[in-house]
């Protein structure tokens, strides 16, 4: 390894762990050695030295010990002759800095709560994110698993100018990457070029601002580690598998940009230890392979046009973009762009107008593949701040293509159209609605163009199932309302179908593994009456995933003999989880959560517990923050029963599950529900309510708790008592 990138990292780990030394000292004298300390909303302390020690910093007086162990990895200052290899120490020194970072940004949330937003997105003069808290971390997690985010590039400094910062914001964005922000060159950080360039950072668009200098750095390890912690089932402590875990699945480099001060040298050898390359655009020295990386861990002197490509090659990532005949930057990065104000050229739907979108099958002669139409004004017909109706009716056509995979279809209707830079899409069916910016139109966008998206991704995703697709595009009030009506009389139909479907009107279930690869032991095995915990998949979607592709994370799984027909076990799906989680699970019942339930992984809508003084569950979802009766957060249940685990008295559910049938159906079912957040009480109001009516208690979601009520068993029972939950006179749920 080069001298002199040695020398440097090694001289920036003493600056840095000797200001977290300062930093501490002032802390201690001021607050005392049991003030808390931490990251806000997640289970992994400070991640990096929970993952690579095993310590839990909970407390000023828990980071001594760590500071010591900061000493003892600092290696001696490289001497002028030295017979010895540079790389060994030179990661050492790495590793102290990530460790002294840690303590130092958590000794900023100390004494400057305010300093970061602890939000996913920049607030009004505030674009300072800090850590990202576990609900990130499982909503953007699931990306590195689908591939959806292969990897990340981590951005140290400024580019020279903001056109350039930008183009290279865009390019890593159209390869699906995550960029991570931190530190300035000359006054500037990239992050500040990205927003004076007028251009939306957040966690939603994948240009994570951390902070603003280079101790920042930091929060992207901690985001790989926990990555390794949450979804690898690796232990705390264990960091050769940690960084293994890395090197392997999290594909992620450094783009310093500008001088490359000692610090961000010691950062450098930190991000290496985790297989990281650095690929920057000054001339260093460079570090050819040597083992820790794939490939290159430190190239230099690379041009801004060339920076993204060489990175991705350095690093060995495979990145597959489909080709998209739109005018502007297209991929999943832009999906959480916002389109606001006086940014709008058009806007559809969204209460303002009517706006309808569906998939209906047709007989093979009526479809032109290809063919999109606009019927009524385009873009270039209309005024910049312009409303219309409009209705998007996606026909296609092919001998393997059914009436079931419509929806299914339909629903990729949102996010595909979402991928365009410049273009908002919310919601579905006739209650959609899009924004189009006036950016987009002065690159040439028109409504056109969503017909070429949704031909082109369309096939490319479910080409397996249907030969054509032709895409009309209606913006005529009249026109608008003829699809709307024939729509929701179809919309309809599907609804009764699917809600109509039961576990026991079919034979076969299906399997999910997609989480496996951070989850090793999980399967999840999908009904009619069971939905996916993560919400994302159905009985009907996986059917047609399984159509579209055989080999994949969706097989059927032949039921067999009930086993035992009130708690939900069957003797193929035991068989089936017995190969599939590779002998870790053999059995699991679908209706309980008491005895023996289904796995969870670290990606699911919500966590149920008992709670033994109410006689009934509760229930949180992701989004909610808040303590919780069982005494536990989100993140904390998520932390204890993730990673593939069978836990009796917890499981992991969807949403839409809530409200199912089946729903924990051998404990007693829905009427044992006692507390849930307000937020999702109101979420699911609608089929709660239906749900209660059914079973003959149309007033239990009134007679539900939540956190207004009390966030303790002590809290909320005597609310259950006055308002008569069932809960209360059922048999005992641990009996």
């Amino acid at each position: 390894m080069s001298k002199i990138i040695a020398s440097a990292a090694i001289r920036g780990a003493y600056k840095i762990v000797g200001r977290a030394e300062k930093k501490w000292q002032e802390a201690m004298d001021k607050w005392g050695a049991k003030e808390p300390v931490g990251f806000p909303n997640t289970a992994y302390y400070l991640p990096v030295i929970y993952g690579m020690l095993g310590n839990k910093v909970e407390k000023l007086g828990d980071m001594e010990p760590v500071l010591k162990r900061c000493k003892s990895l600092l290696p001696p200052p490289v001497r002028e002759e030295h017979p010895l290899p540079y790389l060994a120490p030179a990661l050492d020194a790495g590793m102290a800095t990530f460790f002294a970072e840690e303590l130092i940004e958590a000794i900023r949330y100390l004494e400057t709560p305010d300093f970061y937003t602890k939000t996913e997105d920049p607030v009004d003069g505030n674009i300072w994110l800090g850590a990202a808290d576990d609900v990130i971390l499982r909503k953007r997690g699931v990306e590195f698993v689908d591939g959806t985010a292969p990897g990340f590039a981590a951005i140290v400094g400024a580019a020279p100018t903001n056109e350039i910062a930008v183009k290279i914001a865009q390019e890593l964005q159209q390869k699906n990457l995550y960029v991570f922000m931190s530190a300035e060159y000359n006054g500037k950080r990239f992050s500040e070029q990205l927003v004076e360039a007028g251009v939306q950072i957040g966690w939603s668009t994948r240009l994570v601002s951390f902070g603003p200098d280079v101790i920042a750095t930091v929060f992207a390890a901690g985001f790989a580690t926990r990555a390794a912690l949450t979804f690898g089932g690796i232990e705390p402590g264990d960091y050769r598998k940690i960084l293994i875990y890395n090197k392997d699945r999290i594909f992620a480099f450094v783009l310093p940009m500008g001088y490359v001060t000692d610090e961000w040298y010691a950062n450098a050898a930190g991000a290496i230890s985790w297989g990281f390359p650095v690929i920057a655009d000054t001339p260093i020295p460079e570090v050819l392979p040597t083992g820790i990386c794939t490939y290159e861990h430190v190239v230099s002197n690379v041009p801004h046009d060339k920076l993204v490509s060489r990175a991705v090659e350095v690093r060995g990532l495979k990145v597959a973009v489909a080709e998209v005949p739109v005018p502007v930057a297209y991929g999943p990065a832009f999906e959480g762009e916002r389109v606001r104000g006086e940014d709008i050229y058009l806007e559809c739907g969204g209460g303002r107008t009517l706006m309808v979108e569906w998939v209906t099958t047709k007989r093979m002669e009526e479809v032109e593949d290809g063919k999109v139409e606009v019927v009524g004004p385009e873009l270039s017909d209309i005024e910049p701040g312009s409303r219309l109706p409009l209705a998007i009716a996606v026909e296609v056509a092919g001998r393997e293509m059914q009436d079931d995979f419509e929806p299914i279809m339909e629903r990729q209707i949102h996010h595909l159209i979402n991928y365009a830079q410049g273009v908002m899409h919310i919601g579905q069916r006739n209650i959609a609605w899009i924004r189009i910016a006036k950016q987009a139109v002065e690159k040439g966008f028109k409504l056109h163009h969503i017909g070429d998206i949704l031909h082109a991704k369309l096939h490319q995703d479910f080409g397996r199932i249907f030969d054509k697709i032709q895409v009309k595009l209606y913006t005529e009030e009249d026109k608008v309302k003829e699809v709307e009506e024939k729509a929701r009389a179809v919309y309809g139909k599907r609804d009764v179908r699917i809600e109509g479907m039961t576990d026991e009107g079919v034979e076969t279930f299906y399997s999910c593994t997609l989480c496996q690869s951070f989850a090793p032991g999980h399967v999840c095995t999908i009904s009619p009456e069971r939905t996916g915990l993560c919400g994302s998949y159905n009985w009907m979607d996986c059917k047609a995933s399984f159509e579209i592709n055989p080999t994949g994370p969706n097989q059927p799984v032949e039921k067999g003999e009930c086993l035992d027909p009130k708690l939900g076990q069957w003797k193929g799906v035991n068989e089936f989880i017995h190969k599939a989680s590779r002998g870790k699970i053999d059995h699991y019942n679908f209706y309980s959560i008491v005895n023996d339930p289904m796995t969870t992984c670290g990606c699911c809508e919500c966590i149920a517990a008992v709670l033994p003084m109410c006689n009934g569950i509760m229930t949180v979802n992701r989004e909610y923050t808040g303590e919780t009766p069982c005494g536990m957060k989100f993140t904390t249940l998520a932390g204890t029963i993730g990673g593939g685990l069978s836990t009796p008295g917890f499981i992991g559910h969807g949403k839409y599950n809530t409200c199912q049938r089946k729903f924990i159906s051998g404990d007693g079912g829905i009427q044992r529900i006692v507390w849930m957040p307000k937020s999702l009480k109101e979420e699911i109001g609608d089929r709660l309510k239906a749900r209660a009516e059914e079973i003959g208690i149309p007033d239990l979601p009134d007679m539900i708790a939540d956190e207004t009520v009390g966030v303790t068993e002590e809290e909320i029972l005597p609310f259950l008592q006055e308002k008569g939950h069932p809960a209360l006179k059922m048999d005992p749920i641990l009996g």
